[in-house]
Order: structure tokens, then C-alpha cells, then sequence
């Protein structure tokens, strides 16, 4: 039990607000023992002078309750709560000397003494304070009788006792419910921390993940487009109109390849090459249109057995960039691209004979969302001069990386594929 005090911290714990939730309880406790003490000095045979007092006392005693004690525990003010308690072991004091069942009043006494004291200490010298004052009241009352006066001090030696171990359990059982209420809301407040943390988290992973998205499929979509449209216009000027046509056309197959992916992407699906036959004939198709786009010639070898559809994923989306980047930059006649699986996991590698890649390319978007990847899928991404001149790509993942998926499509298109583009 606690003082009405400002919180005070009793073992890390504020037993305040445990006994304020009970406050209600105390007050029906209070006003049901006063009006049955009333109604037993009312019909006792003592002396009318002595029901007077007691019933006088039994007024303080209310009054005291009210506008000090229960004000004191509402505020949180520590002074009205000692001041109630001064005059709560008074008026029992004098009740319990005059004898009669004033000795009921001690049930209030003793409750009330560890509900407003301010701590664990303050209740055990309350009750011993009101202990030794009744049994000196009832001492002075009983004069030469030291028979009668040690009865009375054994018996409430024993209520002294009680009284002091009831109070210590009961406050040990409030700090114990007020620390575990204190923990649960201390949870609740971390819980809901992190779960703001893991949506903020997971918005930023998703945006990350949408701008990747969009920069290996629709951006590479529209630089071939505008590289389409130029080499379309340099073979109008010449002249050439079946070439310049051919041009268009494969405008249109890249702007169509576009729109799906971007369906794909706003639906959360598979890239449609996939979904389309699996990643070998996803990666031939790629080799074949980068070549009938660029005039590069492509070797794709393909073994993708037993790649799951994530790290089909993964894999696509590399060798997309990879060949932007030879677009871009390279000015290569040849590419290879080899796809190889092993017991350790896959090697996707791109190697051109172009002239190399420049240094701000090497730290583009690009090439970090690459890295990205194949970190997020425990691989590695390495980008170095090729054998002799131009620059090799080289993602490896690992084999816990290739566990086959349930994703839709997954299973039609694997296997081994070699093709060659000019």
C-alpha cells in the first residue's frame, strides 16, 4: 500500500496509481464501518455523555476522511495523507480507550494507515504508533491492573503483528501488479515502436525495390527506344526506308515489352519474360533482341536447372543491365552471355571485347542496384576488365539463394539453352 503521494518509485514501481484504482472500493468500506459503529453506540447501554463522544469522534473521523485524507490521495499530496493519519489514530485512540467496540474501529485504522503512508516503513510505524497509544490509553484507564494492562498489551502485540505482515504482503502483492502493469505498457510502447520502425523499414525497401524495378526494366526499355528512334532517323536521312522500318518495328516490340512490364510491376507479378517460358528462354530472348537491336553479336549458354523463380529474377535483372551498360558504353562487336550452374550455386558472367567501362558508370545506379540484388540473395556481384580488353560481369549466388519458389510460372522453360545472335 502507498502513500497518496506524488508517484514514488518503490522497487522501480509507482504503487500510487494502483490504489487510486481502488479508492472507490475504500470509500463504500469506510462509510459501511462507520454506520454500523454508529448504530451499535446508538443501542449500547453506555452513559449518554459517552455516546456523545463517540459519536462526535465518528463525525471527525468522517469529515477527516473526506476533505483531508481521500483530498490528499486524489492530489498526490504527501502532507494532507500524514495530517489524515494523525488524526485517524487520535479519534481511534480515544474510541478504542472508552472501551465498547471501538476495537472494530481498528479495521479501518490499519487499512487506512498502509493506504496513506508513504512507504512500507512509514505503515509499520503507523500501526505501532497506534498500537502502543490505545494499549497506554487502556492502561491509564485500567490504573493498578497490570494483569488486565499486559493482557491488553499481548493481545494487541498480536494485532500489531498481523496488522504489520497483512500490510507488508499486501503492498509487496500492489508493487508486483503495478510492476507488471509498469512492463506490459513499457511492451505495448516497444511493440508498437518497432512495428512503426518495420513499416517505416519496409516502405523504404519498397520504394528501393520499385526504383530498381523501374530503372533494369522500363528505363532500359526507353533508352532502347530512343536509341531505336535515332538509328531510325539516321536510315530515313540515307534513305534506307526497309531498314528504317525494321527500326520502327522494333520500337514497337520494345514498347510493347515495356507496357507489360510495367503491368507486371503495378501487379506485383512475375517479369513476363519469365512468366513466359522460364529463364533460358527468357535470357535467349534477350540475347537475340539486344542483337537484332545493336548489331552486336551474342552468344547466350544457359544451364538453369533447379533455380528457384527469385533468383530467376535476380539473375534476369542483371543480365538486362549488364547489356544496357554494354549499349551505353562498350562500342563491342561480341558478347557472351553464360549462365552456369554448379553444387556451389550459379555464375551468371556478361563479357564484352569493348573498350571497358567507364568509371562513372561503374558507380551508377545501375550497377548498385545489381550489387543490391545479389546481396539481398546472399551473392556477390564483380565487375573487372574482360580477358584481353572489354569487362566482364560476374554474379555468383549461392545455393541456398536457388531453392525453386512457388511463384507462378515457375518450372516450364528450365534447362540448358546455347544460342548465338549477330
Amino acid at each position: 500500500m502507498s502513500a497518496p503521494g506524488p508517484p514514488v518509485p518503490v522497487s522501480g514501481v509507482d504503487r500510487h496509481g494502483f490504489w487510486l484504482r481502488t479508492l472507490r472500493m475504500w470509500d463504500l468500506v469506510l462509510v459501511a464501518m462507520l454506520a454500523v459503529y454508529a448504530v451499535a453506540v446508538l443501542v449500547d447501554t453506555m452513559p449518554p455523555a459517552r455516546k456523545a463522544v463517540a459519536l462526535g469522534a465518528l463525525v471527525v473521523l468522517g469529515l477527516a476522511y473526506v476533505l483531508v485524507g481521500r483530498r490528499g490521495a486524489v492530489r498526490g499530496d504527501p502532507r494532507l495523507a500524514d495530517a489524515y493519519l494523525v488524526l485517524l489514530v487520535t479519534v481511534v485512540v480515544v474510541q478504542v480507550a472508552m472501551g465498547g467496540i471501538g476495537s472494530v474501529l481498528l479495521f479501518v485504522a490499519f487499512s487506512h494507515i498502509w493506504f496513506f503512508s508513504r512507504h512500507r516503513w512509514a505503515g509499520v510505524a503507523w500501526s505501532t504508533v497506534l498500537t502502543v497509544g490505545i494499549v497506554a490509553a487502556a492502561a491509564t484507564r485500567l490504573g493498578t491492573d497490570l494483569q488486565a494492562t499486559a493482557e491488553i498489551g499481548a493481545q494487541f502485540g498480536v494485532a500489531l503483528v498481523f496488522a504489520i505482515v497483512l500490510g507488508l504482503w499486501i503492498t509487496q502483492v500492489a508493487e508486483q501488479s503495478e510492476e507488471r502493469a509498469y512492463l506490459l505498457e513499457e511492451l505495448r510502447a516497444a511493440q508498437d515502436e518497432l512495428a512503426s520502425s518495420h513499416h517505416a523499414s519496409g516502405v523504404l525497401a519498397e520504394r528501393a525495390r520499385l526504383a530498381g524495378e523501374i530503372h533494369d526494366t522500363l528505363a532500359q526499355g526507353f533508352t532502347s527506344v530512343v536509341m531505336l528512334a535515332q538509328a531510325a532517323s539516321a536510315e530515313i536521312e540515307h534513305g534506307r526506308t526497309e531498314q528504317a522500318r525494321r527500326r520502327v518495328g522494333q520500337m514497337e516490340q520494345v514498347a510493347r515489352d515495356n507496357l507489360a512490364e510495367a503491368r507486371a510491376l503495378v501487379a506485383a507479378f512475375a517479369p513476363p519474360d519469365l512468366a513466359a517460358g522460364g529463364l533460358a528462354d527468357a535470357l535467349v530472348r534477350l540475347g537475340r533482341r539486344f542483337g537484332d537491336e545493336t548489331g552486336v553479336h551474342v552468344d547466350v549458354e544457359v544451364d538453369d536447372a533447379g533455380i528457384g523463380r527469385e533468383a530467376q529474377v535476380v539473375l534476369l535483372r542483371a543480365a538486362q543491365e549488364a547489356l544496357a551498360n554494354v549499349r551505353k558504353h562498350a562500342e563491342a562487336s561480341t558478347v557472351v552471355l553464360r549462365l552456369r550452374r554448379d553444387a556451389d550455386g550459379v555464375r551468371l558472367e556478361v563479357v564484352d571485347d569493348g573498350r571497358g567501362l567507364p568509371a562513372d558508370a561503374a558507380e551508377g545506379n545501375g550497377l548498385r542496384g545489381m550489387r543490391a540484388r545479389a546481396g539481398a540473395s546472399g551473392g556477390t556481384l564483380d565487375v573487372a576488365p574482360g580477358p584481353g580488353r572489354g569487362t566482364q560481369v560476374l554474379l555468383q549466388l549461392p545455393t541456398e539463394a536457388l531453392v525453386p519458389g512457388s511463384a507462378p510460372g515457375a518450372g516450364p522453360g528450365t534447362g540448358t539453352a546455347v544460342e548465338e545472335t549477330s
